[in-house]
């Protein structure tokens, strides 16, 4: 690979040595000042050698203001909490670094971690590197992936299952050898951050016949037939694939039924911004009969509840404006252990797979230009080495970007991606292939649904759908939409977590009040929206997968699609890379092409393939648990629903709580079923940091912050006698554990990501009731008049009647308390908001005020 110009490398490694000083000043502070979280935070900032851009001069003063204000923080918090205990001044709020934005894996120093073995019949995480490391360019993998996402975990599955499609079906032979690389732990970014559906797609059937009965038919009706035929194809896919994943791997899916409540027979504006969804409510039992019949009536079949049986077995919900339920149902699964599932499906299977190792740059031939392997660090050991592969699959899903700027040094001078011209200068301009579309959760406490039952808003303040879905004994909101670049870290913006609250209020009751503090955790993901750059001009952004192979350097890319299709996903890509590959004939191939002596390509079994665990997995299986080993109900039933049939082999590492019941399974946290053995049998299935634990093999960091962070104590205990860490390495990975969980949400707002609190119902009322002063349930302009004065900032006639003209929307002379929520969350600043931003507290909390970076106005949709 070529490297960068001498000016530029000279130019970068001044940034590189200003900020490992300043980054050494910040390790060490002055004894004056706390060895606080902010500054942990700006140490792992500097530290990290991913995010320096070209103008290092600007960068470095970035980071100098960044220092500044960091420091001024951690004064702030160190006198202002001095108090307080260090376990509660580790979960005070802050926005995440900056330098961790934009794509960059999360920084933290090598652990050095010793070998442990890996699951029964998969090799251990070192066996698997020893593995990687054999390959050269004589004898090099058939296809090598990038990314171990549910894509690319899916594309290593595949591939290491193939077969020859002749002969004896029980004497087929394994037909290719395949490698998989992943920067971070598996399924570390977008893939362990969705909203735990697998879902078939009904908003997209919804917007394709929207879009197929618009004045675009007669204008241009062959686009929009293809565009509708498209897009109903992509929804008839997703329901194949959910039923897949349902019947065959239902250790680890289940069918969760979602009502979709209806306060009116006619809605205006209508959803989808078409006259006919105006008539959902009276259509909607037909609409989820024919989304049933697209599974073939597959799924559990879709009902109506009438108003008063609907609050019954839904008590949550409003009980004055309902006017019917209709109830359709979905898959539902564990993100990250389905992901996590596929990667040790496709080792057990021969694949050779590793997390935390990053692919730093391309190999290309000399003489063809096309790319043959990859050089790699294993960010574990802190060692380089080289993987060769005839194949190489890019499935990077929103960063896939990123890695494709890797080949513009790889590829021939002068050609269409090469990263130097004709005169061998760098060029790094690249055509972006896949933007970023971020969604926010949020996760409630469990009260608020019913364990068994979701919700669906089909049409919210800005025309999204919005989930409400009870997950793990708790309640999972989202998901928002919003087009930005991708980012590593999982930090919701507050603005988003703010509106997801609002519209939580619109179908509950009133007495369930939704308030701020409730938010138990927050995180954000990124979707890839795809496009294929080396197609044609007028190529279309994407809600399908794309498949685009560069035809200078051979490299394939796949980006786009959904959770429920990664299996055809990777089939897909698969079929695509083989049938240009000159070993192999396509279906159609003819001897004149000269592949008359070509083998077909190996034929994709996963279609009947059941994931890791699935072998032995019975619906019987947890009292099977509780009769052998003496483990609480729960427990059990959490173990059996997350391993399968490998349960045994967590359960195997159980040590006696010392009770007389359970007998076995010590919790990490009282509130939560996560049993210490859990963290052991982790490490064998290749977690290599305490946030691995928290984040991915439990889903604690996902489900409350708070918790997650009382547990690092005892989980870096844990990894310490198994992985073999010295006092510092825990000390390092405790400290980037903290680190990381600051970037979730919880129940404080991060206070730099803050502009205008938007009011939930109990915060309004609270606010509402102190100015009520009469108790009349409206406000008039006395009580306006008197507020401002105890604000200390006096309205004169003029200002005071502009003010309440402002709010009395119906202008009936007096505002109720829905004309004070619209008048607070309108974004207009006035003197009398300002001030009860700053003088009035909500639940204990000082409504805060701090401007976005970027700034922006409030997020309404």
């Amino acid at each position: 690979m070529a490297t960068v110009t001498t000016a530029v490398r000279a130019k970068r490694l001044g940034a590189e040595r200003r900020a490992v000083s300043l980054h050494r000043w910040i390790s060490q502070p002055p004894p004056s000042l706390p060895h606080c979280r902010h500054f942990s935070i700006l140490s792992s900032s500097c530290h990290t050698k991913y995010s320096y851009d070209d103008d290092s001069n600007q960068h470095f003063l970035r980071r100098g203001t960044l220092f500044a204000a960091g420091v001024a923080s951690a004064t702030i918090a160190y006198y202002s909490a001095s108090s307080r205990t260090s376990s509660s001044s580790s979960s005070q709020c802050e926005a995440p670094s900056s330098s961790m934005k934009h794509g960059a894996p999360f920084p933290f120093p090598p652990p050095h971690n010793r070998e442990v073995p890996g699951p029964r019949n998969i090799p251990s995480r070192h066996a698997q590197l020893a593995n990687l490391q054999s390959s050269s360019r004589s004898s090099p993998y058939d296809v090598l992936v990038i990314g171990g996402g549910a894509t690319g975990a899916g594309i290593a599955f595949d591939a290491a299952t193939r077969t020859s499609p002749d002969g004896d079906e029980n004497q087929k032979q394994k037909q290719l050898s395949v490698a998989l690389l992943e920067r971070g732990d598996f399924s570390s970014e977008t893939s362990s951050r969705s909203t735990k559906l697998l879902w078939a797609g009904i908003k997209y059937l919804a917007s394709a016949s929207a879009a197929l009965l618009s004045l675009n038919l007669l204008t241009s009706p062959v686009t929009t037939l293809e565009s509708f035929y498209s897009e109903f194809k992509m929804v008839f896919h997703c329901h194949q694939e959910r039923k897949y994943m349902l019947e065959t791997q239902r250790h680890l899916t289940n069918w969760i039924p979602i009502v979709c409540p209806f306060t009116e027979w006619h809605i205006w504006p209508p959803p989808f911004g078409h006259w006919l969804f105006s008539f959902f409510p009276v259509l909607a039992p037909l609409v989820f009969k024919f989304y049933d019949g697209l599974s073939g009536f597959s799924c559990p079949s879709s009902y109506v509840l009438g108003s008063k049986r609907a609050r019954e077995v839904f008590p949550q919900l409003n009980e004055k404006d309902i006017k019917y339920c209709a109830v359709f149902y979905e898959g539902q699964h564990n993100d990250a252990r389905t992901n996590l599932a596929i990667v040790m499906s496709a080792a057990e299977e021969g694949a050779h797979v590793a997390n935390y190792v990053e692919v730093t740059e391309c190999i290309s031939d000399g003489e063809t230009g096309k790319v043959v392997g990859v050089k790699a660090l294993d960010r574990i050991s802190g060692k380089d080495f080289e993987v060769y592969a005839k194949k190489v699959i890019f499935a990077g899903g929103p960063f896939t970007d990123g890695l494709r700027e890797l080949e513009l040094t790889a590829a021939p001078a002068g050609s269409s991606i090469s990263g130097k011209d004709d005169n061998n200068n760098i060029n790094t301009e690249l055509q972006k292939a896949v933007h970023g579309a971020s969604g926010s959760h949020i996760v409630l406490p469990g009260y608020y649904a019913p364990n068994h039952m979701g919700l669906l808003d089909y049409n919210t303040s800005d025309g999204r759908f919005l989930f409400f879905l009870p997950w793990q004994g708790s309640v999972i909101v989202g998901t928002t939409d919003k087009k930005c670049e991708a980012e590593t870290l999982p930090y919701p913006p507050e603005d988003e977590i703010q509106w997801m609250l609002k519209e939580c209020e619109k179908y509950l009751s009133h007495n369930l009040k939704v308030r701020r503090s409730d938010v138990l955790s927050a995180w954000r993901g990124w979707r890839p929206l795809a496009a294929d750059p080396n197609a044609p001009p007028g190529g279309q952004v994407s809600r399908d997968h794309v498949i685009s192979t560069n035809p200078d350097t051979g490299v394939t890319f796949i980006a786009g699609g959904k959770w429920t299709t990664w299996r055809e996903m990777a089939q897909d890509v698969l079929d695509k890379v083989l049938s240009e590959n000159n070993e192999y004939a396509t279906e159609d191939h003819d001897n004149s092409k000269g592949k008359s002596e070509a083998s077909p390509i190996p034929k994709c079994n996963t279609l009947h393939l059941s994931l890791h665990g699935g072998k032995g997995w019975s619906e019987s299986l947890p009292v099977q648990v509780i009769q052998k080993y003496g483990i609480e109900q729960t427990v059990a039933e959490h173990l059996v629903r997350t391993y399968g049939g490998r349960v045994w082999e967590v359960v195997e590492l159980c040590r006696p709580t010392g009770k007389r019941w359970p007998r076995h399974g010590i919790l990490l946290s009282q509130h939560f079923p996560y049993i210490e053995a859990e963290v052991r049998f982790a490490c064998r299935e290749y977690a290599c940091t305490i946030e691995d634990i928290l984040s991915r093999r439990t889903r604690l960091a996902f489900l409350n912050r708070d918790a997650a962070e009382e547990v690092i104590p005892r989980v870096a205990d844990i990894m310490a006698e198994e992985l073999g860490w010295s006092r510092k390495t825990k000390a390092e990975q405790i400290r980037a554990a903290r680190e990381y969980l600051a970037s979730y949400g919880g129940r404080i707002p991060h206070e730099d990501d803050l502009e205008v609190r938007l009011l939930t119902h109990e915060d309004a009322m609270d606010v509402f009731r102190d100015i009520d002063t009469d108790g009349s349930g409206f406000l008039d302009q006395q009580e306006i008049k008197d507020m401002a004065t105890r604000l200390g900032r006096p309205l004169s006639e003029e200002q005071l009647k502009s003010l309440f003209d402002t709010m009395d929307k119906d202008r009936n002379g007096r505002i109720d308390v829905e004309e004070f929520i619209d008048w607070y969350n309108d974004g207009a600043e006035t003197i009398f908001k300002g001030g009860l931003q700053r003088k009035m507290t909500v639940g204990g909390e000082k409504w805060l005020t701090t401007r976005k970076k970027g700034g922006g106005g409030s997020f309404l949709g």
